[in-house]
């Protein structure tokens, strides 16, 4: 065989796979996928031994020809699509010897080349959802930028829950040396859904299956519930929830409320400051002065839970105030004032706002309400029902990868603007392409100058 024919040069192309890079699950292509018009050399084929063992890492082998007298009729590039048994301990090439001459003719070459990247439409980017963060996940798969950017956030949110755990595990040990809470208190288990692979309309179908089997939780005698939902920071407790209320709404013909106990905290913090600014003596904010144990229990007396203008909120009345949260919710409890004061004060009430928020959710279910409390373990243990759920993952880098996704999405969307119509579909999607990109880069520089 000569050394510069058509066969001696396709031997060496394909005899490159031996040497590509073992993966733990390897796939196995057919070496070859002749056209009709190639019968001649498909005839000198084995087909039971023209197996060719591959890594995992998808390649497309494109038949082509350079032949001037083959019209694209005949002869178009053809990908090799059929995909057959795995051989993982097997990497050698043993297609080889069932090949003997080709016609000097055809001159037939194998193009080996990496896939494109799945490209990402506006359609999807302005979804903002879960499908826009696995469409990003699955498009920068194999970057190292991305998984680099990954990495820097995953370790930033693990961190940022153990910071946050710490600190409400303070605030409860301090509600029980108060004897604000009972240090003997034991919570029911708690039931691990491990989200991994699984959409939020899946996780919310299981966690309902245990609902609907299980009964409405310990509500209230008025056939509402409590469902409680705890998990790190990226396992989608948020959307969860969302799409817990959907459901139990349109499906189970539910009125749910969705409760958080951070309104509670800032409407504690609100009379702190007030009362602070109510005294001669007080410079600013003085927890020393504001947050004594007296002053607590006055602010918390202040606070009354129950039905205003025919719905349930929470009202707020002393120190010259007379507000309903969910008028001044967006303004007033979200003033400077408050915000920055938040931390110190809801260190110290812990205990005072979990026993206020158990009463009120109690209150909601005798009214036949089902309530879904979302929160850390250490302050939604409080809140006595059997169905307490905690969101897992067991690849713990996606939480890394989702928020990088996140981000990436929101920054390309506000970058990429409105939808410009007379665009067409493949315009749009490089406009798309590059505005992540950019992103991405921006990304993982901030980043690296963050270390």
């Amino acid at each position: 065989m000569r050394s510069n024919s058509p066969t001696a040069t396709l031997i060496k192309v394909v005899s490159l796979f031996h040497y590509l890079p073992a993966s733990t699950t390897r796939i196995v292509f057919p070496l070859f996928n002749l056209l009709s018009s190639h019968h001649q050399l498909l005839s000198l084929l084995r087909p039971a031994s023209a197996f060719v063992s591959l890594p995992t890492h998808p390649c497309q082998l494109s038949f082509c020809s350079s032949s001037s007298s083959s019209s694209s009729s005949t002869n178009p590039r053809s990908p090799l699509r059929k995909v057959v048994e795995t051989h993982p301990s097997s990497r050698k090439i043993t297609a080889i010897n069932a090949i003997r001459s080709y016609s000097a003719e055809q001159t037939e070459i194998y193009s080996i080349m990496p896939p494109s990247p799945p490209s990402i439409t506006y359609e999807i980017l302005s979804e903002q959802n879960a499908t826009t963060t696995n469409a990003i996940i699955e498009h920068y798969s194999t970057s190292s930028e991305f998984l680099s950017l990954a990495k820097s956030e995953g370790d930033g949110i693990l961190q940022r829950d153990d910071e946050d755990a710490s600190k409400l595990q303070k605030g409860i040990d301090i509600a029980k040396e108060k004897g604000v809470l009972d240090p003997q208190f034991v919570p029911e288990e708690y039931i691990e859904v491990d989200v991994l692979g699984k959409s939020p309309e899946d996780v919310a179908d299981e966690i309902l299956g245990t609902v609907r089997k299980g009964g409405d939780g310990d509500g209230g005698s008025g056939g509402g519930g409590v469902v409680v939902l705890c998990g790190l920071s990226g396992t989608g407790k948020g959307t969860t929830v969302a799409k817990l209320k959907e459901k139990l709404e349109k499906e189970d013909k539910k009125r749910v409320v969705c409760w958080s106990n951070g309104n509670i905290f800032r409407s504690v913090t609100l009379l702190a400051v007030t009362w602070c600014e109510q005294q001669e003596d007080c410079d600013g904010f003085d927890p020393s002065k504001a947050l004594t144990k007296e002053n607590l229990a006055s602010f918390m007396g202040m606070l009354e839970f129950g039905k205003f203008n025919g719905k349930f909120d929470t009202k707020i009345t002393g120190l010259g105030l007379n507000l309903l949260i969910s008028e001044v919710q967006n303004t007033q409890l979200k003033s400077p004032k408050v915000s920055k004061n938040i931390p110190t004060v809801a260190e110290v009430t812990q205990g005072e706002v979990v026993l206020f928020a158990s009463d009120a959710i109690s209150k909601m279910g005798a009214d036949g309400i089902f309530t879904l409390l979302e929160g850390r373990e250490q302050t939604v243990n409080y809140v006595r029902t059997p169905l307490r759920f905690t969101l897992t993952l067991s690849d713990t880098s996606l939480i890394g990868k989702r928020r990088a996704a996140q981000r990436l999405a929101a920054g390309a969307l506000k970058e990429v603007g409105r939808k410009d119509g007379d665009k067409g579909e493949e315009e749009k999607e490089e406009v798309v392409g590059k505005a992540l990109d950019g992103q991405l880069e921006s990304m993982v520089k901030e980043a690296e100058a963050g270390n």
